[in-house]
């Protein structure tokens, strides 16, 4: 009876080669899994060391405009925030008009050096932006039909005062924002004089690469 139980079992069948099977899986996925961490701490070095030379670059940017702008900003013409030039409308234009006043005619002259420096040290172009308060334009004034028309009129006029002065055509455009993007309260007389103003920013120039046609 007990020998037709046994019959069906190997009592001697070695248990090592399935244990070394198993162990080998084991090792597989182990190096699977430490190949994919490795992977992506490679990956995130990678762009943690692209993001601080991006930061690097931006800084020694700065650094050399503020360095480009030393005169225009020790004598207090125009701001430097985060890359951009600021100047007051105030000293560009008369109240709702685009054309430049004599002192603004001159401190673009004053830029214009400095800027078209910068401009071959680097290869970015100009963005002037014009920006206006959020009153309504003065009744009877025919010229513009709104505070975007009048900003894009006076970023053009800064652009062309900036070409005439001596910055290459090819290295500064104009943009209209209109009473959007205020940097002060346009509450007050002296919150919506801020908010009349032209920006200069340097910009990364843009890609040259040809578009297939239908893109």
């Amino acid at each position: 009876m007990s020998e037709e139980i046994d019959g069906g079992v190997e009592p001697g069948a070695p248990i090592w080669p399935v244990f070394g099977d198993l162990m080998s899986v084991l090792l597989g996925a182990f190096v699977l899994i430490l190949v994919s961490v490795i992977g992506v701490q490679l990956e995130l070095s990678n762009k943690l060391e692209q993001e601080v030379k991006q930061r690097q670059a931006e800084t020694q940017r700065r650094k050399t405009l503020e360095q480009a702008l030393a005169g225009p900003l020790a004598a207090g013409r125009v701001t430097l925030v985060n890359g951009r030039i600021g100047i007051s409308g105030n000293v560009l234009f008369a109240l709702n008009s685009d054309q430049l006043q004599p002192q603004g005619r001159d401190l673009l002259k004053s830029l214009a050096g400095p800027l078209s420096a910068y401009l071959q040290a680097n290869d970015e172009t100009l963005m002037v932006s014009g920006f206006t308060d959020d009153q309504r334009l003065r009744e009877g004034n025919r010229r513009f039909a709104d505070n975007w028309e009048l900003s894009a009129q006076r970023a053009l006029t800064v652009t062309r005062g900036l070409i005439d002065a001596g910055v290459p055509a090819a290295s500064v455009f104009a943009a209209a924002f209109g009473s959007q993007q205020p940097v002060s309260s346009n509450a007050d007389d002296q919150g919506r004089a801020k908010n009349r103003r032209v920006e200069i920013a340097p910009i990364p120039r843009p890609s040259t690469a040809t578009v297939k046609p239908g893109a």
